[in-house]
C-alpha cells in the first residue's frame, strides 16, 4: 500500500479528531479507541474500499492464488479398537487439543512471515496496485498488501475454513496510516491479528487488544464486508477514499 507522500484523495473527518487518513503500511506507535466493531457488514452502495477489492478479487482469481500453495490431502487412519478411560471426556480433550494446535499454527505462521518480511519487504512505487499472490512470489516480495496473502492463504491451505479467515484493512486514526493484515475469527467478535510486516503489532494478539487501529474492511477473493461499529458502541471513523487502480 503506497506511503502517504505519494498519494492525493478525499478524506473523511474523524470526529472529534479531525484527522485525515492517507493510505500507506504503517509504522509508527500510538494512542486508544473504542474496540467493538460489527465485522460483517454489508458495505453501502457507495463504499470507497468495494471497487479496489472487487479490482483485486478479479486479478487474484485469474491467477488462481488459491491454488498455489494448494497440496493433495491426506488421510490418517487412527487405531482400529477404541479404548476407554476415567476422567475427561475424549470429546473435550479433542476440541480442547485441536483449539491449542491451531493456535499454535497461527502463531507460528504470524512469527515466520514477520520474519520473511526484513528481507522480502518491497515497497511500492508510485502507483499502488495490490499483489496478487502469485505476482508476490515471482517477484519474491511485495508490501504489507502482498506479504499479507502468504498467511491468509497458508492458513486457509493448513485446513483453516474459508469463513474465519479474512484479509483486513485497518487504519490508525493518530496519523491515517492503513495497513493490511489476516484476521483469524476463531471468535466471531473479537478476531486474532496477524501482521505480515509486523508494523501494527508483533506475535498474535487480539484486534481488541489493539486499540490504537480501526478494522475498516475485511475481505477475500469472493467475499467483501465492511466493518461498523458495534450496536451501542462509540461511532468509528471514516475511511478515506482509495485511489482507483
Amino acid at each position: 500500500m503506497e506511503r502517504p507522500q505519494r498519494i492525493r484523495k478525499r478524506v473523511a473527518i474523524v470526529p472529534l479528531l479531525g484527522i485525515g487518513l492517507l493510505l500507506g503500511c504503517a509504522r509508527l506507535p500510538i494512542s486508544s479507541l473504542p474496540v467493538a466493531h460489527a465485522y460483517f457488514s454489508v458495505p453501502a452502495a457507495d463504499d470507497p474500499w468495494s471497487p479496489k477489492i472487487t479490482r483485486w478479487q478479479e486479478r487474484e482469481l485469474a491467477t488462481g492464488g488459491a491454488e498455489v500453495l494448494s497440496a493433495p490431502s491426506t488421510v490418517a487412519s487412527g487405531p482400529e479398537t477404541t479404548t476407554s478411560g476415567g476422567g475427561e471426556p475424549l470429546r473435550t480433550k479433542y476440541l480442547r487439543f485441536h483449539a491449542e494446535r491451531k493456535r499454535a499454527t497461527a502463531r507460528d505462521l504470524a512469527d515466520w512471515i514477520q520474519q520473511q518480511s526484513k528481507t522480502h519487504y518491497i515497497p511500492d512505487g508510485v502507483i499502488d496496485r495490490w499483489a496478487t499472490l502469485e505476482s508476490t512470489l515471482e517477484r519474491d516480495g511485495d508490501d504489507c498488501d502482498g506479504l499479507e496473502l502468504l498467511s491468509f492463504y497458508l492458513l486457509r491451505d493448513l485446513g483453516f475454513r474459508d469463513d474465519e479467515v479474512f484479509r483486513a484493512i485497518v487504519v490508525r486514526p493518530s496519523d491515517g496510516q492503513h495497513h493490511m493484515v489476516t484476521f483469524w475469527f476463531e471468535e466471531p467478535d473479537d478476531p486474532w491479528v496477524i501482521d505480515p510486516t509486523g508494523a501494527m503489532t508483533s506475535g498474535m494478539p487480539r484486534m481488541s487488544e489493539l486499540r490504537s487501529w480501526i478494522p475498516i474492511k475485511i475481505f477475500s477473493e469472493t467475499a467483501d464486508f465492511t466493518v461498523r461499529p458495534a450496536s451501542g458502541a462509540a461511532s468509528s471513523l471514516l475511511a478515506a477514499s482509495p485511489l482507483p487502480r
